[in-house]
């Protein structure tokens, strides 16, 4: 049922976007009438897919035919979205300064009554010079999504970051964590990325490696394979799970037993001590913050997870969405770590992305806990990012 209102909402503001770029694009463009036609069949053609697709995904429909469909939706839906922004910004000047030549004309009437003259107006000037900037934003959103998909399919960035812990026992000091999170594999990412990510992790030396959420997008029988080389991840001390939003749409009891055999350790509201000579780190993993929703014992308690837990010198929580940390202020962790915003990915995407969060990317002091919050080492939807590059993520401990 929540599927379906929010498969009912996304299709209703698809339906009005794609409506708006046909007014503002097609209708000024005057086409004949058979290539007005074609024009009409393509851009409802390509409002209908995304809405197929997230219905297809619904109903967990696993075919090959699936991620050429997966490419075409996401892909033009990426396009699209952008055509749609620049539109709308164009509009809104226009408004503006439309508002502006009103203001000017009343003040100009105020100081010197009588009537004023009106220049003479030349429709075919207006309509060559609507058509010339649809052209260009037509141009400049195909370079646009051009460079965001680059971006997207590029080998993550490696990303290093410091976090002063107080009183930090001298062994600790540069405790390394590798943290991965946001894959997504299923869609459009498929093996040779995952395979990409697993070197590059590796390649750190890190002391634990911690996956904060959402590896996959699809069943275990359909995705195994793809993720398969996630079992080739290796770390000093161990490998540790938590469950994302996107694995309880994929099934993720099933995908808890499956993580649990390639060799992780997962954190279902849980902790584990991790010794590294005298220091002592209380890891502590929660599941999703919507993971209630879909599988009723696994809602998200901190409470659980730091219940029972012996003396530490390091408190950190793994917590898929930011908006975890506010629950678990009151147990006194050090650092948590997150994924879920993929740093925007792109606008107005990014728009979406901040709904509800404290914190959409980086690292961020909050009361007494350090929040950091990956870009996200995949991407989702739309294999487009801007402004927002996908990350492999080395936290390194230091002292205060």
């Amino acid at each position: 049922m929540m599927f379906l209102g929010w498969f009912l909402i996304a299709s209703g503001i698809l339906c009005v976007g794609y409506g708006y770029i046909g007014w503002r694009l097609l209708v000024p463009a005057a086409l004949p009438k058979p290539w007005k036609a074609a024009a009409w069949i393509m851009l409802i053609f390509f409002g209908l897919l995304p809405p197929l697709t997230m219905f297809l995904q619904i109903n967990r429909y696993e075919h090959s035919l699936g991620t050429i469909l997966s490419w075409s939706s996401y892909l033009s839906l990426g396009f699209f979205s952008s055509l749609l922004t620049f539109l709308i910004i164009r509009d809104l000047i226009w408004l503006l300064g439309s508002g502006v030549r009103i203001v000017i004309k009343f003040v100009r009437h105020l100081l010197a009554p009588g009537p004023t003259p009106v220049p003479a107006r030349d429709p075919e000037r207006r309509r060559f010079i609507i058509r010339s900037m649809n052209l260009g934003i037509l141009g400049v959103t195909g370079a646009v999504t051009g460079y965001g998909l680059f971006e997207a399919r590029r080998r993550p960035a490696t990303v290093e970051v410091e976090v002063p812990i107080k009183n930090l026992p001298r062994d600790l000091e540069g405790f390394r964590i590798v943290q991965i999170t946001d894959i997504h594999a299923g869609l459009t990412v498929k093996r040779p990325f995952v395979e990409t990510v697993v070197e590059q992790a590796n390649s750190l030396s890190p002391d634990i490696i911690a996956f904060t959420g959402d590896l996959v997008d699809g069943s275990v029988s359909h995705l195994r394979d793809e993720v398969a080389p996630m079992q080739e991840l290796s770390a000093r001390h161990g490998r540790y799970f938590i469950t994302g939003n996107h694995e309880y749409y994929s099934g993720a009891e099933a995908w808890v037993e499956h993580v649990d055999r390639m060799g992780f350790i997962v954190l279902l509201n849980e902790h584990r001590i991790v010794h590294h000579g005298t220091g002592r780190i209380l890891l502590c993993g929660i599941t999703d913050y919507s993971a209630g929703q879909f599988v009723r014992n696994h809602a998200s308690d901190p409470r659980a997870a730091v219940e029972g837990a012996p003396p530490s010198d390091v408190k950190i929580l793994l917590a898929h969405q930011p908006r975890s940390l506010y629950a678990a202020l009151p147990f006194g962790f050090d650092l948590q770590l997150s994924g879920h915003t993929h740093g925007g990915q792109f606008f107005p995407w990014n728009l979406l992305a901040a709904a509800g969060q404290p914190y959409i990317s980086g690292l961020h002091r909050h009361y007494n806990t350090w929040v950091y919050v990956s870009r996200g080492t995949g991407y989702w939807g739309p294999p487009i990012r801007l402004a927002a590059r996908s990350e492999v993520t080395l936290i390194k401990l230091i002292g205060a």
